[in-house]
């Protein structure tokens, strides 16, 4: 039964694939391979399943290729955005600074005007009151003196014999001399009077300008204050996000930058105004909350130049091999392919440690940062620092290769803390969701 089945597949495969025979001829002999039907259908098979393979896997490396290409095009194209974005928030955040500030210095020098119109006022209400007391005085010396003159005409009356007549009528000028000049003195002092209380109007009803328009300029310093703090909110609040996505304390990192920096200053510096013994008001405490944001941001910028959120390779490339375990061992960083000469970046500020041949890694640089961190790059092609030179952040140090233990054109990235490595793109990915 098995053979009649074999003899029936044999038939059939014959007449697709007849037998052949290969002769090879020498000068002395000739001898001959023969191929069989069976033969010929598994080298067809063989055949087959290797160009499809071929097929698929050029398929898929094309398809990785353009996908890289279009994540870096994206990447570059949202990075272009933000930084679009920041530098507006920026211009706009300083230009609100400078409303602010010349806001409260108006608002100052109203409080200015208001002391000494309200210290005019309270010299004008002192001379008043003290025309007042005069006037007082003044009646009281002519009420005195009407007395005085009613007596002398009742001595006048009794007097009979001309010598007496004589000194009633001298007594009795002296008197009317006395009441015109105190009537004139009165008159005199009631004309003050009526123009100090018109100046004590005047400047009440000034005092009464001067608190709308303060009014009306706090109302605008709050609005102005408001889109300032916004602002600050929206750039603050994805740099903490971002250096905590790295695993970095933000407030630990502002204090070690401030601690090697002393660049605040001009436009940073808190707002100090008199407050006469009093507590600072809340213009003042707002303002200097902005002006601490605002410094807390430059400081975000000088620590995210001096830590590696930027990425090495700018052009073309294609991630081959991630940070973790790899047939068996630890792979210590990221690897980026590309042709052997694409260029490499610095990913951050620091100082070049090593620049040289290091076994397996190859031609090797080693970058020392801030913060104890330490990036690494292997097998390249070609290096462009030497050690002890301090370099930027985006600044090419060298060309992608194959030096060293590697399979074929491609970068070995690693990131160190204290010497220990970590995952490179967790700083990456958190750099490129700000940036």
């Amino acid at each position: 039964m098995h053979a009649r089945l074999g003899h029936r597949f044999h038939h059939w495969l014959n007449k697709y694939f007849p037998e052949k025979r290969l002769f090879l001829r020498s000068d002395t002999e000739t001898r001959f391979i023969r191929l069989s039907p069976e033969a010929q259908l598994v080298g067809w098979t063989g055949s087959s399943i290797v160009v499809a393979w071929t097929i698929v896997a050029t398929a898929i490396l094309l398809m990785d290729s353009i996908g890289a290409g279009n994540f870096r095009a994206q990447a570059e194209r949202d990075q272009m955005v933000y930084e679009q974005r920041l530098n507006t928030l920026s211009e706009e955040r300083d230009a609100r600074a400078e409303e602010a500030v010349a806001a409260q210095q108006r608002f100052s020098k109203a409080l200015e005007q208001i002391s000494v119109m309200q210290s005019e006022l309270l010299a004008t209400e002192d001379k008043r009151r003290e025309l007042e007391t005069g006037l007082e005085v003044v009646q009281s010396t002519l009420r005195n003196v009407m007395r005085e003159r009613e007596d002398a005409r009742t001595q006048l009356a009794t007097l009979s014999d001309e010598g007496g007549a004589a000194a009633a009528s001298a007594l009795s000028a002296e008197a009317t001399d006395t009441v015109d000049l105190l009537a004139s003195a009165l008159a005199q002092t009631s004309a003050e009077r009526d123009m100090v209380a018109a100046d004590a109007e005047f400047a009440i009803e000034r005092a009464s300008e001067i608190e709308l328009e303060l009014r009306l300029l706090q109302d605008k310093n709050d609005e102005i204050f408001r889109q300032l703090e916004e602002a600050m909110l929206v750039s603050v609040e994805p740099l903490d996000d971002m250096f905590r996505a790295a695993g970095m304390d933000p407030d630990n990192l502002i204090s070690q930058v401030r601690r090697g920096y002393s660049g605040q200053g001009g436009p940073l510096t808190p707002i100090a105004f008199s407050t006469r013994g009093g507590a600072p008001d809340a213009d003042t405490e707002r303002a200097n909350e902005i002006l601490g944001a605002m410094d807390r941001i430059n400081l975000y910028r000088i620590a995210a130049e001096r830590a590696p959120f930027d990425i090495p390779v700018k052009a073309n490339f294609r991630y081959t091999s991630g940070f973790g375990p790899r047939w068996g061992r630890m792979h210590n960083g990221t690897d980026f392919a590309g042709p052997i000469g694409t260029p490499i970046y610095s990913t951050a500020d620091g100082v070049v440690t090593f620049a040289g041949w290091s076994s397996g890694y190859g031609r090797l640089i080693k970058i020392q940062h801030e913060f104890g961190i330490e990036t690494r790059y292997a097998h390249l092609n070609k290096i462009s620092v030497n050690v002890g030179e301090r370099v930027s952040r985006g600044e090419r140090i060298g060309d992608m290769g194959n030096s060293g233990r590697s399979t074929g054109p491609h970068l070995h990235y690693e990131v160190r803390v204290g010497g220990r490595p970590v995952n490179p793109m967790i700083y990456i990915k958190a750099g490129q969701d700000v940036f």
